[in-house]
């Protein structure tokens, strides 16, 4: 294409305010997906310290990884504030140790649930639902913080990365293990207990959306199921509703299709 068609076509963007946005946004999203991409990966070699590094390095990745942090906040607050950015980086700093608790409960249960795995580092290093759950239970450290944008950055690049689809806002209990894992996806507002395990191609999702007077989706209320402790869902399984619960010690079969609560140790195969 010549010159003078190419600056036609920049002009008529340029032009389109609507448009004008729109190249900005693709420019940050693109920094902030690799920057995210250098921070998940550093931050894991503290979470996951053992296996991923020495033990003598925590410190030195602890600190590369909250400065890393610090400069995506900048990039994401409005006001480039950085008396902000550095208070979300302590505070998020206090839940780490946190997260590296739950994440061994997770790690001690993929590795007693599944029979195929040889070792613990076999499943840090190639399990995507551990990667998954990694990734998960950062960025819902920081969702609990109000920080914009970036926990659902975060879960995106899981998403893209492992095929399972959490949404940071989730409530998920200790000992979780997704098995498999492509096709997972759990909604926002879903609250999962102790010790669930589930497998490929589940969703735990919203039944239906209340609108407001102009038709549009209310934001904020709760639309995703409840999922109690020791439940096991298996393949395929879609469970579905803010009012939905899955009581305790329940087994939901493959392929199911659920928009009503179970009452504990209720197995449901079709």
């Amino acid at each position: 294409m010549n010159k003078e068609n190419i600056n036609k076509i920049s002009k008529e963007i340029l032009e389109n305010k609507d448009l004008l946005m729109l190249p900005k946004i693709h420019q940050v999203r693109c920094a902030l997906a690799s920057e995210s991409e250098l921070f998940l990966n550093t931050i894991k070699c503290v979470v996951v310290p053992k296996v991923l590094m020495d033990a003598e390095g925590m410190e030195d990745y602890l600190s590369r990884a909250l400065d890393l942090l610090y400069d995506l906040c900048l990039k994401v607050f409005d006001d480039n504030n950085e008396k902000t950015a550095e208070k979300m980086c302590n505070d998020f700093a206090l839940t780490i140790p946190k997260i590296a608790k739950c994440l061994v409960w997770d790690l001690q249960t993929a590795y007693n649930e599944d029979p195929a795995a040889k070792s613990i580092r076999e499943i840090v290093l190639a399990y995507p639902g551990f990667q998954a759950v990694i990734i998960y239970r950062i960025a819902h450290e920081l969702y609990k913080l109000d920080m914009p944008l970036l926990p659902r950055i975060f879960t995106e690049y899981g998403h893209k990365t492992t095929g399972i689809d959490i949404h940071p806002g989730a409530v998920i209990g200790k000992s979780f293990f997704i098995d498999h894992g492509t096709g997972v996806v759990i909604g926002e507002t879903c609250v999962i207990g102790e010790n669930v395990k589930i497998y490929q191609g589940v969703t735990l999702g919203a039944k239906s959306f209340k609108r407001d007077d102009n038709g549009n989706p209310v934001k904020g209320i709760k639309r995703h199921p409840n999922i109690g402790n020791n439940v096991i869902i298996y393949s395929g399984a879609t469970i579905l509703g803010g009012d939905t619960t899955v009581g305790e010690n329940s087994v939901i079969g493959g392929n199911v299709w659920i928009t009503y609560s179970v009452p504990p140790d209720t197995k449901i195969f079709r």
